[in-house]
């Protein structure tokens, strides 16, 4: 778990890093260049390309956690304070939850279900308290980024990993995802006229610690805990972002927001560490034997 908790503490830093050292209004840039060149790196590394069903299942976890998800989270890092982002992608446990009842035949345990509301509450007093300017556009995205990992979460750990191995599966849905973003990035964005060593540095660090160093730690976890307990340490991203926040940048919160932060992280912690309960499914007999 304490390997695990390591991808969503760096995770929490994309916000400074992309506000701060990344080209301006280039979401696809860098969520192209964070994940492709790292696919390929571990795929050159392991040598192992998917086989069998792995081959669709690569590519739904990479359209999931990847070619989907990195675009709105750099939406979501553009557009709204690091805080308030991260701690909209907090609500991540109660949509892991929601969707493990179907999947894996995981129940929520009740208090999990009480805890998501005091959750949206928090949430609610964040957004709406906010003296920021909170556009639209990067909440719909938080949101929606929020629960295309929830769903990659899921089904992580409902396949588990492949023969080839955990860095093997990580660079192919790195390099899937990264590949299908490609020509999206050179349709919507093309590429950047000059490029300065304040953004070849950002750049980097998405790669070598944003991809390469956190996915492995986070696709390791997904495969072998469960779900509620990985989901619950994406709480780590929200306070290393906020902390980045104040000390680096010196932005501030009202004390509403403060308040509604706390309850999110509380309801968090509280709800995702309640036991997951095996849904009640019907009995199966053995046949009888036939003489």
């Amino acid at each position: 778990m304490l390997l695990t908790a390591l991808a969503p503490m760096i995770w929490g830093s994309t916000y400074l890093i992309t506000t701060e050292l990344l080209p301006a209004d280039r979401p696809l840039l860098a969520a192209t260049i964070r994940c492709l060149p790292a696919g390929l790196l571990f795929i050159l590394f392991t040598r192992k390309l998917p086989a069998g069903s792995w081959w669709w299942k690569s590519a739904v976890l990479a359209v999931l956690n990847i070619a989907a998800f990195q675009p709105l989270i750099f939406i979501t890092a553009y557009r709204l304070p690091g805080g308030v982002g991260a701690i909209v992608a907090a609500l991540g446990p109660f949509v892991v939850a929601a969707l493990s009842y179907p999947l894996l035949r995981l129940a929520p345990a009740p208090r999990t279900l009480i805890a998501s509301v005091f959750g949206l509450i928090g949430v609610a007093l964040v957004v709406l308290r906010a003296t920021a300017v909170l556009d639209t556009l990067g909440l719909a995205a938080g949101a929606a980024g929020t629960v295309v990992m929830a769903l990659g979460t899921v089904l992580g750990r409902k396949w588990g990993a492949p023969q080839a191995g955990l860095l093997a599966l990580t660079g192919w849905q790195l390099a899937i995802g990264g590949a299908l973003l490609l020509p999206l990035t050179l349709a919507v964005e093309g590429l950047p006229g000059e490029l300065n060593g304040k953004n070849l540095a950002g750049y980097g660090y998405l790669v070598v610690f944003g991809a390469m160093l956190s996915y492995a730690l986070w696709f390791r976890g997904v495969a072998k805990l469960a779900p509620a307990r990985v989901s619950m340490l994406g709480l780590m991203s929200p306070v290393v972002a906020a902390v980045l926040g104040w000390v680096v940048l010196g932005q501030a919160l009202t004390g509403w927001q403060l308040l509604g932060a706390a309850l999110v992280i509380g309801s968090v912690v509280w709800g995702a560490m309640a036991p997951a309960r095996k849904a009640p499914v019907a009995e199966v007999r053995e046949p009888a034997l036939v003489r």
